[in-house]
Parts: C-alpha cells; sequence; structure tokens
C-alpha cells in the first residue's frame, strides 16, 4: 500500500505544449499544409457548384458568373490557387524529404522558406497570367 502511495505523489511531467516549442518556419509550413489541405475541399465544393450550375443552364450559370466576376468570387479564386499552390509545394518538399534529402536544419529551413516564396510567386504569376489573358 505504500508503493500505490509513494507512486501517486510523484509529480508527473507536464506535455511540452506551444508555449515551450520555439516557432520555427517548419512548424509553420506544416501547419499551413494541413490548413490548405482543409482549403482545398471547400475550394473542390465550389468548383463543383461552378461545374453543377454549368451543367444545369443559364439561368443558374448566371448566378456562379455573378459569384465569380464579383471582387469576394476574385479572392475565393485567389486563396483557392495560393492554398493548391502551398499544398502542391509542400507536397514536393515531403517529396524530397522521402528520399531521405533536407533533412540538416539549414536544408529544412531553406525547403519551408521556398515553399512559402514559391506559393505567393506561383500565385501572382497565375493570375498575372489570367488577368493579362481576359
Amino acid at each position: 500500500m505504500a508503493q500505490a502511495e509513494s507512486r501517486n505523489q510523484t509529480p508527473r511531467p507536464l506535455s511540452p505544449h506551444l508555449q515551450i516549442y520555439r516557432w520555427t518556419w517548419t512548424m509553420a509550413m506544416s501547419i499551413f499544409h494541413r490548413v490548405t489541405g482543409v482549403a482545398l475541399y471547400l475550394g473542390a465544393l465550389v468548383l463543383a457548384w461552378f461545374f453543377l450550375s454549368i451543367a444545369s443552364g443559364p439561368e443558374a450559370y448566371a448566378g456562379s458568373a455573378w459569384f465569380f466576376g464579383s471582387w469576394f468570387g476574385y479572392l475565393v479564386l485567389f486563396g483557392f490557387t495560393w492554398a493548391l499552390m502551398h499544398h502542391m509545394l509542400g507536397g514536393l518538399r515531403h517529396f524530397v524529404w522521402d528520399f531521405g534529402k533536407g533533412f540538416e536544419p539549414e536544408q529544412r529551413f531553406l525547403l519551408a522558406k521556398l515553399t512559402l516564396a514559391g506559393s505567393v510567386g506561383l500565385t501572382l504569376l497565375i493570375w498575372i497570367v489570367i488577368l493579362i489573358a481576359r
């Protein structure tokens, strides 16, 4: 009985949490990768709505065309484009890791920064081409 009581009196270690961990680029990119995955699911539903409106006739298409032609629709499409580019580049970063490369601290930091910079750059490039081609 004395042993059981002594076990209960021993303080248990607390699990580390975000206040203990130092915020890093790889941590942020991991969180963004998950967030963009969720955003892509939601964006796929919006695109499905658009395609269904095309198939449903002129009135349904007019409503979705109005939405996507509005400033909010452009914002949604821009965000979807960024989420797609960021998730794709994050997947490529994981693909590099699958080959056992890029695990050194400097390499992880560089890949994380390139993921963010590349996703922003590709999104801007895509939208510049879209707006010029209009």
